[in-house]
């Protein structure tokens, strides 16, 4: 099964992102997110979200009044976020790869948006390329975040909290890393591959940013919590979530460039 074939199926038969960022856990990740989007954005900006999955960001933003381009590689999800324009809205969406953004002009763009492409790249020469495609089209002096799906939460929480240990033991390498492994859907990074695409490109780290940290290690208790109790929980990630010392343990990671 090749690439396209197997995103289709995941995301029309197993993962349901309409959900995924609408449950107490996955708005974290969406509060997380658009806080620190929302700190680069200025009136008028253009926007541009590689892999937009159904549309949580993307609407968001043309909701509130930014001019949208989102691409997305999967139909089903594309059909599901069109579905969702309303007239007062101005966005375009389509069918596109985050590998290929040859259908928009260099600099086009004030901010891209990669929030879900490089969990899906298997190799360090697509991820540079995805990097190298989103970089064209944002202008000097504009902003790229990109979301990367981090390797130890997996181990953590996949391989010995729900006991795959032993079954795995050919997937990961002798330091605990995953092999990357299109049959497993995702590709799990450390900081330092992180660290590795972006030397490719003229770009500058503004900020790195956990955008669940410990959410989806106590998601059982999340669920709980009272109204009270989670908003402290949510104060509690947004004052940690830049902290060294906890990022590299969090399920996804943000990574904020400046186009220099």
């Amino acid at each position: 099964m090749n690439r396209e074939q197997m995103l289709n199926q995941f995301y029309t038969d197993v993962c349901d992102e309409e959900k995924r960022l609408a449950d107490r856990v996955g708005n974290i990740e969406f509060i997380t997110t658009t806080k620190y989007i929302d700190n680069i954005l200025k009136d008028g900006d253009c926007i541009l979200e590689v892999g937009a999955g159904t549309g949580r960001y993307s609407l968001y933003y043309a909701e509130k009044g930014y001019n949208v381009n989102a691409i997305e590689y999967v139909e089903h999800n594309v059909e599901i976020l069109k579905s969702k324009i309303t007239n007062e809205m101005n966005i375009c969406a389509e069918q596109g790869d985050a590998l290929n953004l040859s259908k928009f002009s260099e600099g086009q763009f004030d901010v891209t948006l990669v929030l879900g492409p490089m969990y899906h790249m298997f190799t360090m020469e697509d991820k540079k390329k995805v990097l190298e495609q989103a970089v064209r089209v944002t202008k000097k002096g504009g902003y790229i975040f990109v979301a990367y799906v981090l390797n130890e939460a997996t181990v953590l929480q996949y391989l010995f909290e729900q006991k795959h240990i032993m079954e795995y033991l050919d997937k990961i390498t002798p330091d605990y890393k995953f092999k990357s492994d299109i049959e497993e859907i995702f590709d799990l990074v450390r900081i330092e591959d992180i660290d590795e695409v972006n030397f490719s490109q003229n770009v500058t780290r503004e900020k790195i940013v956990a955008t669940d940290g410990a959410a989806t290690y106590m998601s059982n208790v999340i669920d709980n919590f009272s109204e009270e109790e989670y908003k402290k929980f949510i104060q509690y990630h947004l004052i940690t979530c830049e902290r060294m010392d906890l990022i590299g343990a969090s399920n996804h990671i943000m990574d904020i460039l400046k186009v220099n």
